[in-house]
């Protein structure tokens, strides 16, 4: 199918009526957003507001209804697999790397992935294929740097990484050359001072690079600080959307959070 638009600010990841139901239990009911290139789209809500639920239905790793447009192409059926290369990543909130392999092969691997070696040039030309290999562990130390990951730290397996530099290393993951929207769940989780200002700095440099950047996270005041706009879910439904200023002036946002325990 055609592109719907080129605009400049057509939406790099949209979805429409996500639905999703675990047998009688309805976790997303009717939710849609977009987010264009350059833009950071915040997701928050209450524990159990059906926002990693939303995640999986985004990348289609759970059976929903509606549909998903990735760059205006519909691609609300293609495998779960299929989508990181076809630009839209995402993290989780448990760090997931090849434990095996050092940071710097990690970042390597990721990059691999995105514009595989064809198999011809690697048998039959090897020095050409050393040489791209030279060139693509160049390009993972530089883009590891840009992400906050230390040079010190990029022959270390990632298990013996902080806790806020695995968090780097799975948004620098995440964001490899290639990405077009990366959803980022709760990036912010276990992370504070420095990290939290090396985290923020990096959700900027993502937006400033034209990265398509959805955010779920609890840490209202940084949803605050650097979301464009602001989708708010409760109990799988989105009671609100709007800019940062608009979404801490609703009503209904103040009741999801605080009418239940009040």
């Amino acid at each position: 199918m055609a592109r719907l638009s080129s605009r400049a600010d057509a939406p790099v990841l949209e979805v429409r009526g996500l639905t999703v139901r675990f047998g009688a239990f309805q976790a997303l009911a009717d939710v849609s957003w977009q987010v264009s290139a350059g833009k950071i789209l915040g997701i928050i809500g209450p524990n159990g507001a059906g926002k990693s639920t939303c995640f999986m239905a985004a990348t289609n790793m759970v059976a929903h209804t509606g549909t998903l447009w990735l760059d205006g192409e519909d691609a609300s059926a293609r495998p779960a697999h299929d989508l990181p290369r076809a630009g839209l990543r995402r993290t989780f909130q448990q760090n997931a790397f090849f434990g095996g392999m050092t940071v710097l092969e990690n970042m390597e691997a990721a990059l691999l992935d995105a514009r595989p070696s064809p198999l011809a040039e690697a048998v039959f030309l090897p020095w050409r294929e050393a040489r791209r290999r030279r060139t693509i562990a160049e390009r993972a130390r530089t883009h590891l740097l840009a992400y906050h990951v230390p040079e010190s730290t990029h022959g270390l397996l990632p298990g013996e990484l902080s806790y806020g530099t695995q968090r780097m290393l799975s948004i620098a993951l995440a964001a490899a050359p290639g990405a077009r929207a990366v959803l980022l769940d709760e990036p912010a989780a276990g992370l504070g001072g420095p990290d939290m200002i090396a985290l923020r700095s990096l959700l900027e440099r993502m937006r400033d690079s034209g990265l398509a950047v959805v955010l779920i996270e609890h840490h209202m005041d940084l949803v605050m600080a650097i979301a464009d706009e602001v989708v708010v879910l409760d109990l799988g439904r989105m009671i609100a959307r709007g800019r940062p200023a608009e979404i801490q002036a609703d009503a209904r946002v103040r009741e999801a959070y605080l009418g239940r325990a009040a």
